[in-house]
């Protein structure tokens, strides 16, 4: 017979939102199991967004490296040693979940590491030993997708989990998926020296990301030779003597060393007892009402797993709403729309609330729009950075989207959350005192001129 430990809260997923609905929760007074199978932090901190971005720093300071001479420095650029970029980046890991270890500890969260199956609505089992919880909350995160008949072997045919932890930079690489996943790595490989070539199926690069802004990254990539093809579906892979050939929709062949499939994350749900206990999957994915809840009664589910933005951030804040609503809080639902969204690319893209489109669709013709150029802004002119700040207004009413390219305007996002979740009209924002010399000067022009009252802007 297994042991049974029972508590208020049994979180099943360590990950991003996992590990902020356990913090939360013994905040509140309540008793939490938090249950991983492989390491606190989950993807984002080991296998995603904080690997990556530290590869793209290394990039950004062998661009800056090569660049010197335009800013009156003489540096020489001697190449890239990647066995070391690669401890930098483990380094900056390492760290974080040392930290992260630390925080499960003063929080006094039963940590189980073990793989766990939901065997009841209110049970979930790791190795023989049963967990039960008056809530259960589901936040099992996501995994690297593929495409029908293609197969990844993680030599040849990779994905960005292989790509963190390869030992050299391949020569030569093909990207397959042109969204925040496939610009990352082709921004950040390029810079480190890699051949790069994207493929996107859409009709553009970052297809969610306002059209304005896909643009402006295309233009930034053709700048940097990084080759793209955009409206262009992926038929076969096969592999070379020198690595892979794939085949492209209409007969078109590529050749390069690796081959990256970026094409979505899908949700981590399989075989972990979910459906046997009565939570409603779509395609893998579990469905969840405004507040979470699963249609199982006091079962929850957080994160990737949750249709919507697969972000890091969306994760915290769904699982701090469903250990407050647990606690009887009552928190106020979380508007999908009013989370940011950065692409980290060189240039950065990053955004809040609607695109024109979505909003010309929403408020029709009269909605109001307004791109600041960073060419008249101080500080992006140091940093020899070229990019906008645009803003989208409803009819008469409040700013409803803004949508940022240019080096550190993910720095930005911030106030834009501010701006867009306040509701505010574009008066509120003029009457603000921004510092100067800063980017975020580009914000404040940019509303003072939808304001009806522009500063420096050329008529």
């Amino acid at each position: 017979m297994s042991e049974t430990s029972s508590h208020d809260v049994v979180v099943l997923g360590g990950g991003s939102g996992g590990y902020a609905t356990a913090f939360r929760a013994t905040e509140l007074g309540l008793s939490v199991a938090l249950i991983e199978k492989d390491k606190v932090g989950g993807t984002c901190l080991h296998r995603g967004c904080i690997p990556t971005k530290a590869l793209l720093h290394a990039g950004e300071v062998a661009d800056a490296t090569r660049e010197a001479e335009v800013f009156g420095v003489q540096a020489t650029f001697n190449g890239v040693d990647f066995k070391a970029v690669n401890a930098y980046k483990d380094g900056v890991v390492s760290r974080l979940y040392k930290g992260l270890q630390g925080l499960v500890k003063a929080h006094k969260i039963t940590y189980v590491e073990g793989e766990g199956k939901l065997v009841a609505p209110n049970a979930v089992e790791v190795n023989g030993t049963r967990y039960e919880g008056r809530n259960i909350v589901l936040a099992t995160g996501s995994y690297s997708k593929s495409l029908p008949g293609l197969d990844i072997d993680g030599e040849r045919v990779i994905t960005s989990e292989h790509a963190l932890t390869l030992d050299s930079a391949p020569s030569s690489a093909i990207v397959l998926g042109g969204g925040v996943i496939g610009c990352e790595f082709a921004s950040a490989w390029k810079s480190l020296g890699v051949d790069v070539t994207i493929v996107e199926a859409l009709p553009r690069l970052l297809p969610p990301e306002d059209e304005q802004s896909s643009k402006a990254v295309e233009r930034a990539f053709r700048r940097r030779k990084i080759a793209f093809k955009v409206g262009t579906p992926f038929e076969s892979v096969e592999h070379t003597d020198g690595g892979v050939r794939v085949t492209l929709k209409g007969g078109e062949t590529l050749e390069a060393e690796i081959l990256l499939v970026a094409v979505g994350r899908g949700a981590a749900t399989a075989n972990l007892g979910y459906e046997e206990q009565g939570v409603k999957l779509d395609r893998g994915f579990v469905i969840t009402d405004e507040r979470l809840r699963t249609g199982v009664p006091n079962v929850y589910a957080v994160g990737d797993i949750v249709p919507g933005l697969q972000l890091a951030h969306r994760g915290f804040q769904q699982g701090i709403f469903v250990a407050e609503e647990i606690a009887g809080q009552k928190p106020p639902v979380i508007d999908e729309a009013g989370i940011p969204r950065v692409t980290y690319c060189d240039p950065e893209v990053a955004s809040m609330g609607l695109t024109e489109a979505q909003a010309r669709e929403k408020y029709g013709d009269k909605v109001e729009t307004f791109t600041y150029d960073l060419a008249g802004n101080g500080k992006s002119q140091i940093l020899k950075t070229q990019g906008f700040v645009k803003l989208v207004r409803a009819p008469e009413g409040p700013v409803v989207g803004i949508h940022m390219v240019g080096s550190r305007v993910s720095e930005l996002v911030g106030e834009a959350q501010l701006i867009y979740n306040w509701e505010a009209y574009p008066a509120d924002v003029a009457a603000l005192i921004h510092g100067h010399p800063t980017q975020s000067e580009a914000l404040g022009e940019a509303h003072l001129a939808l304001a009806g009252k522009p500063l420096h802007v050329h008529g």
